[in-house]
Order: structure tokens, then sequence, then C-alpha cells
């Protein structure tokens, strides 16, 4: 079994992808209710 060393692996990677992620996961929820808002002005 190989030795693990907590805190010793780069991770800067996995951050960006990360925060990549949620940038993406939060304009996709920001275009859903900006969506559904005009539909329902639409729909009155």
């Amino acid at each position: 079994m190989a030795d693990t060393k907590h805190g010793s692996m780069e991770i800067k990677e996995q951050e960006k992808t990360f925060n990549g992620f949620l940038k993406f996961a939060g304009y996709g929820m920001l275009g859903a209710m900006v969506f559904l808002f005009l539909l329902y002005l639409v729909n009155g």
C-alpha cells in the first residue's frame, strides 16, 4: 500500500476545475431563473 501524506499533493488544477464548475452552475442557475421569469411574463 502506498504511503499517503496529507497536504502534499498539488491541487491547483482541481481547484481551477471546481471553480469553473461552480461558475458554470451559477450561470446555468441564473439563466434558468431568467428563462422562468420570462416565461411567467409571457404567459401571465
